[in-house]
């Protein structure tokens, strides 16, 4: 019998939160792959969320670090940009796919950053709801030794690095970060480049704060910065703009109908997606999920 895709991309998602065997085994032929978006600033891809990289005389800045079985992979590419140290390592949210390689590479020197709320959450066990999904508490090494409440700057590599926390977005501890002379933001998982978003209401993230965040980021860019998403490829801020005004698209859609006591049933029934689905419904929150998200946070508290 077929599995349905949404129990294969369950599982393949537990695999990646887990430390097993098996998860180790899905890591092996994973490649990390250096992309130019910017002078001195790389993303990197592997499995996971997509990392930032500023290179130069003062050091490696590095921006989220993937899972714990790559960051031998991640360190040779890193090393094929540079014979500098990794000195710094921004965690822009406390999700696994994140912030797996902290504990390695806090553990061999390099300086932990993030939000107070990530740093809360690392430090003890987390339940991810939307997956069914325990994620164990941060050793020492990997947790964050300095964070922040509202922003930080960083100044390296001929770069004003502004870190902004954006409130109850993805989650409650979200930070965007902008490196200002290159004109490059990476911007954690408050954008998912050409999908869906997944927002964890279970960590404090909404739908409306969600919208604010990437009105945020707009705010930041011009028409020529390149964004560096959670997930997905390289953007800018005209294709951000067009998938912010898809997002209030549904959410309105979607409160229209709770406004006039739909269910969810009711509201998936009437496809608030449809016209979006071909251009985001490709990744791995698909239209069913994403209303079903959105719903929930939107009824949150009703009685």
């Amino acid at each position: 019998m077929k599995r349905p895709v949404c129990y294969l991309t369950q599982l393949l998602l537990m695999l990646m939160f887990t430390g097993s065997t098996l998860a180790e085994d899905t890591y092996k032929d994973i490649e990390i792959v250096a992309t130019r978006a910017g002078p001195g600033i790389y993303m990197l891809t592997g499995k996971g969320g997509n990392l930032g990289v500023s290179v130069g005389s003062d050091g490696v800045f590095l921006v989220d670090d993937q899972f714990a079985p790559l960051t031998g992979k991640i360190r040779a590419a890193i090393a094929a940009l540079t014979d500098q140290p990794i000195r710094f390592v921004l965690n822009t949210h406390w999700h696994p796919d994140h912030t797996g390689g902290n504990e390695n590479l806090g553990g061999a020197g390099s300086v932990i950053v993030a939000h107070d709320n990530v740093r809360k959450r690392l430090s003890v066990d987390n339940f991810i709801a939307m997956f069914n999904m325990q994620a164990t508490a941060t050793q020492k090494p990997g947790l964050p030794v300095i964070s922040f409440s509202d922003s930080l700057t960083f100044h390296l590599n001929d770069n004003d690095i502004l870190v902004r926390h954006v409130e109850h977005a993805h989650t409650d501890g979200d930070a965007v970060v902008w490196f200002r002379q290159a004109n490059v933001i990476h911007t954690g998982d408050v954008c998912f480049s050409g999908m869906y978003p997944f927002i964890d209401t279970n960590s404090g993230g909404s739908i409306d704060g969600y919208i604010q965040a990437i009105d945020t980021v707009l705010s930041m860019a011009n028409d020529k910065t390149v964004i560096i998403p959670g997930h997905g490829a390289i953007t800018d801020s005209k294709e951000l703009a067009v998938w912010r005004d898809m997002l209030k698209t549904v959410r309105n859609r979607i409160a229209a109908k709770i406004k006039g006591k739909a269910t969810l049933e009711d509201v998936q029934a009437s496809r608030p997606t449809a016209e979006f689905d071909e251009r985001y419904g490709g990744g791995f929150i698909n239209s069913e999920t994403f209303v079903k998200m959105l719903y929930e946070d939107m009824t949150q508290g009703d009685g």
